[in-house]
């Protein structure tokens, strides 16, 4: 698998967790410490995807992602939000246009699962391997449609189990 990840959170410890799962399949990765820095880095990452936690300092994770989408450059730049999300995170991601939400403490698998499914359907979007929007070539790399897997839940509202706290 390929692709370019921009990885954002603010324990060190969690972005390395992130990032060695993520490189071990393959991928780049590149990260940042929250979401201001997000934002100034992103222009010149051109990542094929963001993940981002919710609660960072200076620029939290649904902030990024609302001014991610509102720029014309990283307007379609899959978003994944990898927090210990409550259920009103989830609600405000999806107002935001968020694609993927995935609970912490989360599954290897499943992160590099929704990364890779992001990455696809970027291109399929209309994003090329280096990160910049370009015309479509008609097809996806492959028809997969998996959705939501534990611990995950889609912005479009198919839900698979989410994590609450104390529960």
């Amino acid at each position: 698998m390929s692709g370019r990840i921009l990885v954002v959170d603010d324990n060190k410890v969690i972005r390395q967790l992130i990032r060695v799962n993520l490189e071990l399949e393959g991928f780049e990765v590149v990260t940042a410490a929250d979401g201001a820095e997000c934002l100034d880095v992103v222009h010149h990452v051109r990542p094929d995807v963001v993940t981002l936690d919710v609660v960072m300092p200076r620029l939290n994770g649904l902030h990024t992602a609302a001014r991610l989408r509102s720029d014309p450059r990283t307007w379609d730049i899959p978003i994944a939000i990898v927090s210990a999300c409550t259920q009103g995170e989830v609600d405000n991601g999806a107002t935001v246009g968020v694609d993927a939400f995935l609970a912490k403490p989360f599954e290897p698998t499943e992160l590099v699962r929704t990364v890779g499914k992001l990455v696809r359907e970027g291109r399929q979007r209309g994003r090329g391997p280096e990160g910049g929007a370009q015309e479509k070539d008609g097809g996806g790399e492959d028809g997969e449609s998996d959705r939501a897997g534990a611990g995950m839940v889609d912005a479009g509202g198919d839900a698979g189990p989410v994590a609450r706290p104390g529960g």
